[in-house]
């Protein structure tokens, strides 16, 4: 119900704003209005999601909808807006602009720039939100995308249309795999989407600055809502990301998209529902927050070849609070996604990074979206892996190790070594084929720990400048043939004759 000081206020600038004339359209008066919201007195044809603009200039989204009010959420011009000011419907669902002229540049949520380089050229404008694509308009997702880190690409293989979830504490590495996966992407014909909500923007310059020096900003466009922007930013931004990759993903081209962080884009909604009064649940998020992620992440798909073949790829992030993956966002995002990389604080601090804990993580896509050269290596390389896990738990009781258990130890070891990735240097899918090739058959074992990386590196400049057909083959056919097993053979037992 409108309380009577309330009423008053309405009628009283009702009469000082009477004009004698029709009017049309649907319009209101601000009944209240702070931290980045506004009660709405009228606005009777008001539907959800529409744009409203108000008479100081400031312009929102309609949010609630109640008996008396609409709550809508600002998104420019908070500090304009006043008590009693009049808000007009649009009729407009809010769009932003998308295009090639979007590569390289960084844009807020409207699809404004803030990089200083002048105005965005729009092709179109693609709607905030908008339905995912029916299940019939889908294709199956069986195209690799690689991130250039062994780990997941041997394990917990990503293919074009799949939602992978990157979880962990912070301070783990996730952003590093999302940058990586970006850089990694140069020259595969795959155009890259960075998300930033709620971080602070001197950090998001640093990862810009490091997708420049990788020449990856040709490819690739930053959405950014940063921890200084308000709430109503922070909340749409990741709409607005995909919203730009869906134009791409139509004209048949394959997205990948980061959202980097949904941890800190529940709470900005979280704060937006609190102010508009909407009752809370558990850990005081809204009874909503779900499907706030579900129509989000739905949005990522591979569209059948009928529908152009384009996809994109959802690459979210979440952040957790000392390794528990069983609270209410996490649990959420791990339930709307086809898999998820762990990461885990304690792998990070003992210098094994990326510190991806292959236990705990899963694709559910799995070797449908694998290489066959990958699918055919990384097969025994989880066999040993498992094998070594399960030693190494009994190891550490002291005991005395047959010769078997011992082997299997010191295979463990080197290929966890071999897991070991500097940040931003992703391997080409050839050169994750012959380090695995090099581990997986026992290879490393005459090989001190410790000079393992050296060694691989090496090996790697050995097979590019002698053996440039050979990584050329694998790298076009995708495929690991007996021919190419015999080349690889050779080429070690050469390369560790140099060595000696």
């Amino acid at each position: 119900m409108v309380k009577y000081d309330t009423l008053s206020k309405i009628l009283q600038e009702r009469i000082e704003h009477w004009q004698n004339k029709a009017s049309s359209g649907s319009s209101g008066y601000v009944v209240q209005t702070g931290d980045s919201v506004a009660s709405v007195y009228g606005l009777n044809n008001a539907i959800y999601g529409e744009l409203v603009e108000f008479v100081s200039g400031a312009v929102g989204i309609v949010h609630n909808l109640e008996e008396e009010h609409v709550g809508c959420v600002i998104l420019t011009g908070e500090s304009l807006v006043r008590d009693g000011e009049e808000v007009r419907g649009t009729g407009k669902v809010v769009s932003v602009p998308s295009g090639n002229a979007l590569f390289g540049r960084v844009v807020n949520p409207l699809g404004e720039s803030i990089d200083g380089k002048g105005p965005i050229t729009a092709e179109c404008y693609m709607p905030l939100e908008a339905p995912a694509a029916a299940v019939i308009e889908r294709g199956s997702v069986d195209t690799p995308l690689q991130t250039g880190c062994i780990s997941i690409d041997a394990m917990i293989p990503i293919g074009r249309g799949q939602r992978e979830l990157i979880i962990g504490d912070r301070q783990t590495g996730k952003t590093t795999i999302a940058i990586d996966t970006i850089i990694n992407q140069k020259g595969k014909n795959v155009i890259c989407v960075y998300c930033a909500i709620g971080q602070k923007s001197s950090s998001v310059a640093a990862i810009i600055e490091n997708l420049k020096k990788h020449d990856a900003m040709d490819y690739t466009f930053v959405v950014l809502a940063s921890a200084s922007d308000s709430a109503a930013f922070q909340y749409i931004a990741p709409y607005a990301a995909v919203a730009m990759a869906e134009h791409f993903m139509y004209q048949g081209k394959d997205v990948l998209v980061i959202y980097d962080d949904l941890s800190k884009h529940a709470v900005a909604y979280r704060t937006i529902s609190l102010l508009l009064r909407h009752p809370p649940g558990r850990e005081a998020f809204p009874g909503d927050v779900f499907y706030l992620h579900s129509r989000l992440l739905e949005r990522a798909a591979k569209l059948s070849d009928v529908k152009g073949g384009g996809s994109i790829t959802a690459l979210p992030i979440v952040e957790t609070q000392a390794g528990d993956i069983s609270s209410y966002i996490p649990t959420n995002v791990i339930s709307i996604t086809d898999g998820q990389i762990f990461l885990d604080s304690e792998l990070f601090n003992s210098g094994f990074r990326p510190a991806v804990d292959v236990g705990l993580s899963v694709s559910r896509v799995g070797g449908a979206a694998q290489s066959k050269a990958m699918r055919k290596i990384s097969g025994r390389m989880r066999l040993d892996l498992a094998q070594y896990r399960e030693m190494a738990a009994f190891a550490q009781f002291g005991s005395d190790l047959d010769k078997a258990t011992q082997d299997k130890l010191a295979q463990g070891i080197r290929v966890m070594e071999v897991l070991k990735q500097p940040q931003y240097s992703p391997y080409s899918l050839e050169e994750e084929v012959a380090i695995l090739f090099l581990a997986v058959n026992g290879y490393l074992l005459e090989i001190k720990v410790e000079e393992i990386l050296s060694f691989i590196k090496d090996f790697l400049v050995f097979l590019k400048s002698q053996k440039s057909d050979l990584m050329r083959s694998i790298a076009e056919t995708g495929v690991v043939s007996v021919e190419h097993e015999g080349e690889l053979h050779k080429a070690i037992d050469t390369f560790k004759g140099l060595k000696k």
